[in-house]
């Protein structure tokens, strides 16, 4: 099989539109498997269909991670074909994430339409979520070869396992009055960083890279998630709803602790003790309220502190490619994560 060749100049938006098209074979062959409901439910989590099982071309997910395993195959000379079981299972492992985040956060909407626990209920959301989650571990020990298998599913467990343990540490956040910057951090590491540090990891082992190196962009995704979250978590207080499709400020409606958030209450200023009150208060946040807090947050310059770490965040990641020439791929998505829009 040919190398996956690196077209000089292709834009994120083009690679992201190849990588799902390339994985949207397995990824049906696996949905159109599971038995209904949860095959209705997938499919129209994934927006393929509506509630009723009608074909649909609702709005879906960037497919980022099934570029990333695509993209360090590409760095490491591996054929497209080899890495196509990886790049479906990360998807499938992302969305298992997203199903269990929509339930936590009570988020009704996604991609601008309603989430599947809206549809049908929080307990087929998180059943939809375990499937989704087993079927990840399935496609890798089926269609990857004998050799690299196993290690392919210890990887995406082992990751699955931290990003279970930084989602947990970013729900206790919620219940407390501060949180410092490098709690947050390690948090970011464990629920985003490890996923995106698998998907890279992945894709190099699929073109039979050697230990040393696939440990190397698993540390390039790992960098290039935290750079990822951080950017996800402005986009939560300052994104533009009709591009987002979350509504706006919702972050801070819930008064969830994002690394914004969190550098102003650490910022000892005017601005983070009026934040601080209204975070401590019972009352539910109101839109004055929402609109108040942005602004707090920006005067105690704790957005442009994350918008600086972000940037920090993605130079580190680059700095670990053992061979940036051969990675054009992966800094044009990397280079696409920090400054996004959605």
């Amino acid at each position: 099989m040919p190398p996956i060749r690196q077209r000089q100049g292709t834009t994120a938006a083009e690679l992201l539109v190849d990588a799902r098209a390339a994985a949207y074979p397995l990824l049906a062959r696996v949905i159109g498997g599971l038995p209904d409901p949860l095959r209705r439910m997938a499919g129209y989590h994934f927006g393929w269909w509506d509630r009723l099982g009608n074909p649909a071309s609702a709005a879906s997910g960037k497919a980022l991670r099934s570029a990333l395993v695509f993209a360090a195959a590409a760095a490491c000379g591996g054929p497209r074909d080899a890495a196509q079981p990886a790049a479906a299972a990360v998807e499938l492992l992302h969305n298992f994430t997203l199903l269990h985040d929509d339930v936590i956060d009570g988020d009704r909407t996604r991609h601008g339409r309603e989430t599947v626990w809206s549809v049908w209920g929080m307990p087929d959301a998180v059943l939809l979520g375990d499937v989704l989650h087993i079927a990840a571990a399935g496609l890798l020990a089926t269609d990857l070869p004998a050799a690299i298998s196993c290690r392919a599913v210890t990887y995406l467990e082992a990751a699955s396992v931290e990003l279970c343990a930084g989602q947990h540490e970013d729900c206790a956040f919620e219940s407390r009055e501060q949180v410092l910057p490098e709690e947050y951090l390690r948090m970011a590491t464990g629920k985003t960083g490890s996923l995106m540090g698998v998907s890279c990891a992945l894709g190099a082992l699929c073109a039979e890279a050697e230990p040393t190196t696939i440990a190397l962009f698993d540390t390039f995704g790992r960098e290039l998630g935290l750079a990822f979250q951080i950017v996800d978590d402005l986009l939560g207080i300052w994104g533009d709803p009709m591009i987002t499709g979350k509504p706006a400020g919702s972050d801070l409606s819930g008064r969830k602790q994002s690394l914004p958030v969190v550098y102003a209450l650490c910022s000892d200023t005017e601005a983070g003790a009026e934040l601080a009150d209204l975070y401590r208060s019972d009352a539910p946040m109101s839109q004055d309220d929402v609109v108040r807090a942005a602004e707090l947050i920006e005067a105690a310059g704790a957005r442009a502190s994350a918008q600086q770490l972000a940037d920090d965040h993605l130079t580190k990641a680059l700095e670990v490619l053992p061979d940036q020439s051969a990675a054009s791929d992966l800094i044009t998505l990397a280079q696409f994560s920090v400054h996004r829009d959605r």
